[in-house]
């Protein structure tokens, strides 16, 4: 599986993987925020953007080897990886099969538990939905959730541009992705098992992983950090792109701190 990537800046690799159901589309302003700072590298995950879909079972474990892959692609042994929603699933399913190509880790408005029968149902749900009439029940039921009151009430734009990327997603990826994502296992062991530094990301807005699940993560690895950003939901690199920016560019100094 050969992943279509988009690429900016140079220095330490830092691999961002896109929230469902969207495509590196997303990560625009980091690709223009964090040039200066590292190497941004945004795939698209298996179904989106430009990457095809393949055949295999939907796992997370296959889109954590698809990124595997794509960083031999690239000719880089190790690199910063980190991940939006869905794409934490797949950083976190990253450090549990290959951890030996991880220099640090970041998981934004993600969780480390798995999903509850009744979330198993509804992605069922979803995804049979989808396959059947298309991604409206995505903007119907998902959209309201994915960002924080302060963008609902002052963001239209930004509002305007989730739903774009919402509309642009395949059925078949939406389809798929959401049955990876409910058969993903507990990643908490793999989270206290973590021997590289990593920064877990929140929004204080985010209804779908609140702090709550932010926190418990930042508890189990053994070393983290914990940064909230203000007046974000559950999208808080696309509802406030500059601060989020600013604690990744921070995170990343850290691993490679200047010689006295």
């Amino acid at each position: 599986m050969q992943l279509y990537s988009r690429s900016a800046g140079s220095g330490t690799p830092v691999v961002l993987l896109h929230a469902f159901p969207f495509s590196s589309a997303m990560w625009l302003a980091q690709r223009e925020g964090l040039a200066s700072a590292c190497k941004v590298i945004t795939p698209d995950l298996r179904g989106f953007g430009g990457s095809r879909l393949g055949v295999d079972e939907p796992s997370v474990d296959a889109m954590a080897d698809d990124v595997a892959a794509l960083l031999d692609e690239e000719g880089i042994d190790r690199a910063v990886v980190g991940g939006q929603s869905m794409g934490g699933y797949v950083t976190m399913a990253l450090c549990r099969r290959h951890p030996d190509r991880l220099l640090g880790v970041i998981l934004a408005d993600t969780k480390a538990a798995a999903d509850t029968e009744a979330a198993k149902a509804n992605r069922e749900r979803i995804a049979a939905a989808v396959l059947d009439a298309g991604t409206g029940i995505l903007l119907e039921e998902s959209l309201p959730m994915l960002v924080g009151k302060t963008t609902k009430q002052r963001r239209g734009m930004v509002l305007g541009r989730v739903r774009g990327l919402i509309q642009a997603a395949p059925p078949s990826a939406v389809a798929w992705a959401q049955r990876a994502m409910a058969a993903r296992p507990d990643s908490f062991d793999t989270l206290r098992s973590l021997g590289v530094p990593a920064l877990v990301v929140v929004g204080d807005e985010d209804e779908l992983t609140p702090p709550s699940d932010a926190e418990a993560m930042a508890e189990a690895i053994p070393e983290a950090r914990l940064a909230v950003i203000e007046k974000a939901g559950h999208l808080s690199a696309i509802e406030q792109p500059e601060p989020f920016n600013r604690v990744i560019a921070e995170f990343v100094q850290s691993l490679h701190p200047p010689c006295a």
